[in-house]
C-alpha cells in the first residue's frame, strides 16, 4: 500500500513516503479529471521532506517538502532563524502549489454527492514571512505577510481567464491575480479529563500595494467542543466566515464534502461570500480497537452566493444549504487508523467515505 524511508545525510534528514492507498480510496469517490496525463507517476501519491537542523552553524533550520496527490502538488521551502524564546519566531516561506478548483467551479454529479472537474485549476505562488508569537498557557497566535500570485489554468495546464461558461475566473479579469495578504490567526485551547474546547479565528487583509491588486477583508472562525458522556464521546463543531471587498470566484467559501457537510461532493452544497457549517458526531467504543459513530452535518451560504462574481453556484444549480447524516466505524490497529463513513444527503443520495492515517512503515 505504501512505503516510508528516512535517510540521514550528515546533519540533514530526508524522509521519503510513497503511498498508493489514497489512490485506491479516492478512485472510489471522485470522477476522473481529464488532465491528459498517462504517465505512471500520476498513479503515485507521496511526499519528500528534507530537513537540516543547523544550516549555517547557528541553529538555522531549513525545511524543504514536496507533496504529490492524484491531481495536485505542493512544494514548500521554509527557513527559520533562532531567536530568544520571548520573541516571535520568524520563518521565511516560499510555496508553490497547483490543484483543481473543485469547491467553487466543480460540477455537482449524482444528486450532489460528487463534484466533477469544472476545467479550472489554480497555480499559486506565495512568498513571505510567518511570525509565531510566544504562546501562553491557552492562547497562541501567528501573524504572516505574504505576496501571492494566483494563475488559473485548464486541465491541460494552459492559462485561462474565463470558465467554461465564459465568466471571469479572476478578480482582475486578466489571466492572473496578485495580492499582498496580511494574516492573523489566534487559537485558544482548553482541556481536562472529561471535555475540551478549541477556538480559532483567522483574519486576512488584502493590502493595496498596487492599484490592480486585490483589497479585501476576510475572516473565518472554527469552534469545537468535545464532551464525554459515559463511555461515549460527543464532538460538536461550528465553522463560519465572511469576505468584504474585492473577490475572485476561487476565494468563495465552499460548502460540502468531507470535513464540511458529508453526503455531498466538495462544494456541492454551495459557494458564497459567507458561510456557516455545523457538525456533530457521537462515538461509542465497541472494544479497544473498534468504535461506532453517528453524525449530523448541515451548512448554508447564508444567501450570499449571488454576491460571488459570475454567481457560479447558481449556474451550477447548487442548493445553497444542505443536511447530511449517517454512521460509521473507526478502527485502530498497529498499522494505522481506518475510518469508514456512510452518509446520505437531502436528495437521498448515499455516499461511502474511506480514510486511512498513521500508516506504519
Amino acid at each position: 500500500m505504501g512505503a516510508q524511508k528516512s535517510i540521514h545525510a550528515g546533519k540533514a534528514k530526508i524522509d521519503v513516503n510513497v503511498d498508493f492507498t489514497h489512490k485506491l480510496c479516492a478512485s472510489l469517490m471522485l470522477p476522473p479529471l481529464s488532465n491528459g496525463s498517462g504517465s505512471p507517476l500520476s498513479l503515485i501519491i507521496g511526499s519528500l521532506c528534507i530537513k537540516h537542523p543547523n544550516l549555517f552553524g547557528g541553529s538555522e533550520k531549513l525545511d524543504v517538502s514536496w507533496d504529490k496527490g492524484l491531481y495536485d502538488s505542493n512544494v514548500l521551502l521554509a527557513y527559520r532563524r533562532p531567536r530568544p524564546e520571548w520573541l516571535a519566531q520568524q520563518s521565511f516561506v516560499i510555496q508553490h502549489s497547483i490543484s483543481p478548483e473543485i469547491g467553487v467551479h466543480g460540477i455537482p454529479m449524482d444528486n450532489f454527492s460528487r463534484s466533477g472537474s469544472g476545467g479550472v485549476n489554480l497555480s499559486r505562488l506565495s512568498v513571505g514571512m510567518d511570525l509565531n508569537e510566544p504562546s501562553s498557557s491557552k492562547w497562541s497566535s501567528t501573524t504572516s505577510i505574504k505576496f501571492e500570485h494566483v494563475r488559473p489554468v485548464n486541465d491541460n495546464g494552459r492559462p485561462i481567464s474565463l470558465d467554461l461558461d465564459g465568466f471571469p475566473v479572476t478578480c482582475s479579469g486578466s489571466p492572473h491575480d496578485s495580492m499582498v495578504v496580511l494574516k492573523q490567526e489566534s487559537q485558544y485551547a482548553k482541556a481536562n479529563d472529561h471535555s475540551f474546547f478549541h477556538f480559532s479565528l483567522q483574519i486576512e487583509q488584502g493590502i493595496p500595494v498596487l492599484s490592480k491588486w486585490l483589497i479585501f477583508n476576510k475572516f473565518k472562525f472554527v469552534a469545537s467542543k468535545g464532551v464525554k458522556l459515559g463511555p461515549a464521546f460527543l464532538l460538536t463543531r461550528m465553522t463560519g466566515g465572511s469576505t468584504v471587498g474585492d473577490m475572485a470566484p476561487y476565494q468563495a467559501f465552499a460548502i460540502g464534502g468531507l470535513g464540511s457537510v458529508r453526503g455531498y461532493g466538495e462544494g456541492a452544497v454551495g459557494s458564497g461570500r459567507s458561510c456557516l457549517v455545523a457538525n456533530s458526531e457521537l462515538t461509542l467504543p465497541f472494544n479497544k480497537m473498534v468504535e461506532g459513530a453517528v453524525f449530523l452535518d448541515c451548512g448554508t451560504d447564508l444567501g450570499s452566493s449571488h454576491h460571488v462574481p459570475g454567481n457560479p453556484a447558481l449556474r451550477l444549480g447548487k442548493p445553497g444549504c444542505g443536511v447530511g447524516l449517517g454512521y460509521g466505524l473507526r478502527f485502530k490497529s498497529q498499522f494505522g487508523h481506518f475510518v469508514v463513513d456512510y452518509a446520505i444527503n437531502a436528495f437521498q443520495q448515499k455516499t461511502v467515505y474511506f480514510g486511512i492515517s498513521n500508516l506504519a512503515s
